[in-house]
Formats: C-alpha cells, sequence, structure tokens
C-alpha cells in the first residue's frame, strides 16, 4: 500500500478554480509541556460559493486550522513548519503584515465563536462596526453609519441607531454574536471563515442568520468555512464537509454521503451522538467513550483507535488518506468493510435506570416575577423602561429538570440571574426551600449559594484569567471548607476533571489555553464542586461538540438520579431540551408564552410562537433539510422601549386577529397540565 500516493490524492483532488487551498498545513505551539501538535497534515479548498463545514471535537484542530489562514496565530508560541495558504494565487503565510492586514476584513472575514473576547468592551458597538467600513471601504463617517444600521437590521437587531451608540455588555449572548456576523459582511469579503457563528443564537435567528450568509454566498460568490458542532446547520448549508479528530482530517466528503454514508467510524459516533427532534426520545445519549488523545504526546498509530470498537492489528500502524468508494477520503484501515456493511456502530448497552421521580412539592417557586431596567441616553437621547421580565410564574421539583426557551432577548437569562439573586427582581416571589431569596440578606444567601449554583454560558468570562484551572475548580471547595487540606482538594479537582471529560493534568492550564468547549466543561466542573441540590444550566452545553455533549446531558442526568438534583436548563438547541426536559417554558419578549411537559409540547403544541421554534430547528439530516423550504419566523423583533400593545407576539403571528392587539392573554390551563398565552388556542 503507496501511503504517498494515497496522501498525494487528496491534494490533486482540489478544483483548478480553488479560491482557497491549503496544503499539508502543520501548526505546532511550544508550551512547557512540549511541542503541542494542533493541526497536522491538512489539505483541502473551498471553490468560490461553496459553503464547506469542519466538524469535530473541541481541540481537534478545527479553529487553530482558522486562524492560521487569518495568519492570528500568536506570534511567541505558534509555529507552522510546513504549509501553504493559497488564496486567489498567493501564498497567506508568505505575505507581509502590512499585506496580510489589507487582506483581513476585506478579502477575508472571521466570525469568531466568543464575541465577547472579540468584542472591545471600551468602545460602542457602532464604532466596531464602522471602522473595516472606513478603512477598507473608505467610507465617510455618514455612509459607515448608514451601513452599519443596515447590517445590524439584517441581522435581526431592532433600534439600529440606538444599538449602535450602546456597548457589548448591554447586548445578550446572541445579540452580540450578530453584532460579529455583521461585522465579519461588513465588507462583503470574498471568503467568511464562520468559527461557531450560531452557538449563542436561538433556533429562529439562526435561521435568519444562515440563510443571509447563504444567500450572500450564492448572489456574491462568496465562500463560507463553517467550524460548527451543530450537525443540523451542517446538514443544510453545507456543501462538504471535513470531519476532524486529533489534529487530523479524517474523512471529507459532500454533506449526503458524510451523514448517509461515513466511512469512518468517528464520523459514525458523531452522527448517533446527535439528540433528534424526528425521533423518539431514547434513555440514554448515545456517545463515544473516552477522550481524544493529548496533542503533546499522540498514540502511535491510529490516533481515534484507543476510542475506537472496531480496532485491530493493523490500527497500530498510522492509516493514510484512503479514496473510498463514494468519493471521498477516509483514514480508516477498514473503511471497505464499512462500505461492504460488515461494520456499524452499535447501540449502548448503558441504559437509563429511568427518570428521577420529582416530588410533589417544590423546591424552587417562582411566582409573578418581574424585572424592568431603566435606559437612559442613546443616539437620540431615548429613555425608557425595557420590561425583561413580566409575570413570570413556575415551579421545579426536586428531582426535576425544567427546559426554558425561546429567542435571544426574551429573558431567559435574566430569569436564571434572578433566581441565582445576582440581580434583584423588580417585583414578584423567589421561593427556595420555602425562604424568599429576596429578603435573604448576603451571609444568608452565601449559604444558600451552596446549594445554587450556576453553569454560565459564556465560560471565557466566567473563568478568572489569572487562575489555573485547578485553582478556579478549588477554590469553592476550600472556601466552603469541603476538603480538609491541599492533597484532597488537588484530588477532588482531579476527579472532577474526569466526570466532565477532561484530563487531570489540565489543572495546570489557565483559561486562555483552553479551546471553547474545554472552558465550558471547566464551568460545568466548578459547578458541581459545590454538590449543590439546584443548578442553574445557562447554555450549558451549547459550546461542546456532540460527543461530548452527550457525556456531559448524560453526566447530568446521573447526577440527577443519583443526588436528587433539580436543573432549569436554559438552552436554544430544542432537541437538547427535548431530552433532558421534563416539562418546558417557552419564554417570549419577557413573557411565558406556553409551558407542558416534554413529550405533549414537542407533539401537540399550542401557542403559535412554539410552533414557529419547533419549524425552525434543523434536522441532521440533508436529505430532509434541503428538501424543506426554510421555516423562518415573520417580521422582527420589537424594540424593547416599545413593545406591542396586546400580544407581545402578535407583530409576528400568522394567526393574529384585532383582539390580539388589544388585550394582554393570560397564561392559562387549555388542556390538563397544559398551559399557554393565546386568545385563538
Amino acid at each position: 500500500m503507496n501511503t504517498a500516493v494515497l496522501d498525494k490524492s487528496s491534494k490533486t483532488a482540489a478544483s483548478a478554480n480553488a479560491l482557497l487551498q491549503v496544503d499539508d498545513l502543520h501548526v505546532h505551539f511550544a508550551t512547557s509541556r512540549g511541542t503541542v501538535r494542533a493541526v497536522e497534515g491538512l489539505s483541502f479548498h473551498v471553490n468560490p460559493g461553496e459553503v464547506v463545514a469542519i466538524v469535530g471535537e473541541s481541540g481537534s484542530g478545527k479553529s487553530v486550522s482558522a486562524l492560521s489562514i487569518m495568519r492570528l496565530l500568536p506570534r511567541l508560541t505558534a509555529k507552522i513548519p510546513h504549509g501553504r495558504v493559497m488564496f486567489n494565487g498567493r501564498n497567506l503565510l508568505d505575505l507581509p503584515d502590512e499585506k496580510m492586514r489589507e487582506i483581513r476584513g476585506r478579502d477575508i472575514s472571521m466570525i469568531f465563536q466568543e464575541p465577547m473576547t472579540s468584542l472591545n468592551p471600551i468602545l460602542t458597538i457602532g464604532l466596531q462596526i464602522m471602522e473595516p467600513l472606513t478603512i477598507h471601504m473608505g467610507m465617510n463617517e455618514q455612509q459607515a453609519r448608514a451601513r452599519a444600521c443596515e447590517l445590524l437590521t439584517l441581522v435581526g437587531i431592532t433600534d439600529p441607531e440606538r444599538r449602535l451608540e450602546q456597548y457589548p455588555h448591554q447586548f445578550s449572548g446572541g445579540m452580540r454574536q450578530r453584532v460579529m456576523i455583521a461585522i465579519g459582511l461588513a465588507c462583503n469579503p470574498k471568503l467568511v471563515i464562520a468559527d461557531e457563528p450560531t452557538t449563542a443564537l436561538d433556533v429562529t435567528i439562526q435561521a435568519q442568520i444562515l440563510e443571509l450568509m447563504k444567500d450572500l454566498s450564492r448572489k456574491l460568490n462568496i465562500a463560507l468555512i463553517v467550524i460548527t458542532h451543530n450537525l443540523g446547520v451542517v446538514a443544510r448549508y453545507a456543501d462538504r464537509v471535513i470531519v476532524m479528530y486529533a489534529a487530523r482530517m479524517v474523512e471529507e466528503n459532500v454533506a449526503e454521503n458524510v451523514f448517509h454514508k461515513p466511512r469512518h467510524p468517528y464520523s459514525m459516533g458523531l452522527l448517533r451522538s446527535v439528540p433528534r427532534l424526528d425521533r423518539p426520545r431514547g434513555s440514554k445519549l448515545e456517545t463515544i467513550e473516552g477522550l481524544p488523545p493529548n496533542a503533546a504526546a499522540f498514540p502511535p498509530g491510529c490516533r481515534f483507535a484507543p476510542r475506537c470498537p472496531y480496532k485491530i492489528d493493523i490500527c497500530e500502524q498510522e492509516p493514510p488518506l484512503f479514496p473510498t468508494d463514494t468519493g471521498g477520503l477516509s483514514r480508516c484501515h477498514r473503511h471497505e468493510e464499512i462500505a461492504a456493511g460488515k461494520i456499524a456502530w452499535a447501540a449502548s448497552d448503558s441504559k437509563s435506570s429511568g427518570e428521577m421521580v420529582a416530588s410533589t412539592e417544590a423546591l424552587l417557586s417562582v411566582t409573578n416575577l418581574t424585572k424592568h431596567f431603566s435606559v437612559h441616553g442613546g443616539l437620540r437621547g431615548e429613555s425608557g423602561i425595557v420590561r425583561a421580565v413580566e409575570n413570570v410564574s413556575f415551579d421545579i421539583r426536586p428531582g426535576e429538570t425544567l427546559g426554558l426557551v425561546g429567542e435571544s432577548g426574551c429573558g431567559k437569562t435574566t430569569v436564571g440571574r434572578l433566581i441565582l439573586r445576582l440581580e434583584n427582581p423588580t417585583g414578584g416571589e423567589i421561593r427556595f426551600e420555602g425562604e424568599n431569596l429576596a429578603d435573604a440578606t448576603a451571609s444568608e444567601m452565601k449559604a444558600i449559594r451552596r446549594k445554587i449554583q450556576v453553569i454560565f454560558q459564556d465560560p471565557y468570562s466566567s473563568l478568572n484569567p489569572r487562575m489555573t484551572v485547578g485553582q478556579i475548580i478549588g477554590e469553592p471547595l476550600h472556601v466552603y471548607n469541603l476538603v480538609p487540606g491541599r492533597k484532597e482538594g488537588e484530588a477532588r479537582v482531579s476527579q472532577l476533571l474526569e466526570q466532565v471529560g477532561l484530563r487531570p493534568e489540565m489543572a495546570a492550564r489557565y483559561p486562555h489555553q483552553l479551546s471553547g468547549g474545554q472552558r465550558q466543561r471547566v464551568g460545568i466542573a466548578r459547578a458541581l464542586a459545590m454538590e449543590p441540590s439546584f443548578i442553574v444550566c445557562d447554555e450549558a452545553v451549547s459550546a461542546l461538540d456532540v460527543s461530548i455533549q452527550g457525556q456531559i446531558i448524560n453526566l447530568l442526568e446521573d447526577l440527577q438520579r443519583r443526588l436528587g438534583l433539580a436543573y432549569l436548563f436554559i438552552a436554544h438547541d430544542l432537541a437538547v431540551v427535548r431530552h433532558i426536559s421534563m416539562r418546558v417554558v417557552v419564554m417570549y419578549f419577557g413573557r411565558v408564552m406556553e409551558i407542558a411537559d416534554r413529550d405533549t409540547l414537542y407533539r401537540e403544541p399550542l401557542h403559535p410562537y412554539t410552533k414557529v421554534l419547533l419549524d425552525a430547528a434543523p434536522v441532521p439530516d440533508p436529505s430532509i433539510e434541503k428538501g424543506r423550504e426554510p421555516r423562518l419566523i415573520e417580521g422582527e423583533l420589537p424594540s424593547h422601549l416599545a413593545p406591542p400593545t396586546g400580544c407581545v407576539f402578535n407583530t409576528r403571528c400568522s394567526m393574529a386577529i384585532d383582539e390580539c392587539r388589544k388585550v394582554v392573554p393570560k397564561l392559562e390551563e387549555k388542556k390538563p397540565g397544559h398551559f399557554a398565552a393565546c386568545i385563538r388556542v
């Protein structure tokens, strides 16, 4: 078997008209623990107007590959010992810095995974959107401002003129991500690299944004590289898919073949790990057991072999990229057996012992919870009251998971912050174990916070950059005297890291040395350290790739059954919410639209808004996704300073009548245990 010839075939298969051609790219990082080989031998191409998706586990080299193309790797630690990145006939790796700066933003733009770390906290949103327009497009301030308003409207942000004067901290996580997308599209670049562009977005805005990017790709011949772990997004929008594992490409093919005819065991495992709306809920999510290898010491032979249920003796030899029967490439010695149907990913024999039976008494009771924010200033000196949360009521029993879903800015995260007493409510009650948290003193809240923990949406901003991972997780253990000494604390930290799918040696790293998904797992480990009875999970798994997401969800469910934990699970991934939740609350514009048990809500949604959410959710199957029209919600989000009269959803509802514009519907029980706030139900 001629490995060199087989690997060469992957390079010669590139289109002669490729806009971007990456050849044999290697990226190494020098660390105190040795050389980390982040990317090895990566070759691929992107044609004008083509959408190429790169998928794989956190730390597989996806983002490092993108940063290499953009020439944004840290100079002191990163090296590219071998490889070329050809863009429009020029090798980007050989360009001087000044020429590369001209290309960035104008010809190639990048939408980063974590908007809060990419946006300057001391500059207004307007200045940050206008900067590339004035530098690259030569616009004056008036022209740049008009274009900035147009871009904010395109990405679904209302009141653009007022928003231009605001700062990043005044936006929700999803809205910050939309700002990053607006900046990326500002100069109509030839290539857009989107690193997890929809991680923080709800399904309706996700559909709008991706349809917008896809339309621009068609109309302006913009090429897209989408780095994501959302296989539903890949199924709908990708033309080709590159699967990466442990710094190497392990499979490449057109999207339909990767989903329906995968030729690598890792691709097969990824597809089985995804919770789906179009399939009955199983007792447990399928997962790929084990952890990715240490990038500073890869195992010999096939790097997936330690986790692969089909490894044989030949797997001790490193596999090249083999051409497959479907016209793609696979880095698996047994790809022919997979094609012949002799190998199929076996269903996990680990079964759930059943859902935790929740108590009839409420652990947490929220009654008429209300939060208003005063807004002053802005472009025209606007001021007013933002009704972020309005008369929200629900109960959570011990051992229960309550899902909370809705569009970005609907008040989901504010509800979580009110429960945690990170914000003080304007009105209503929050009772935990019978005690009203609104009246609790600082010392009482310290005791209560051992029982109530949180997993934040943005892991980077919630982790202290000056502390190691071990110090971050160990700090609450020592503050509350949960371990007798330093050695016991280190042992507990190692145990927690392994619980959330991280290696114990990562305790010595700092947050900036971890990928986005790894940082999120550190946040989960910190929350579990206190052994709480109630956890607010604010987009707790949104930054995780599907295999680790499945492990974390199974972990949360196992802990719930063992310890009787209760969760408020805030998320925009409806398939994940369906899997983990027992009941679901749907919010829109600060109000509750619908409450029902999981199966009833997904089978028979009553409120028009819930139906729109479910229709917009992508299914990880190209045959299904590309055969249906996109379900885009009508109209735009109204201004929070000028909410609609009557039902807050009436401006975007296809069922709205005159009465809907006059009467505020009450949340009423329409069927046993099924509540909806709609006069037409």
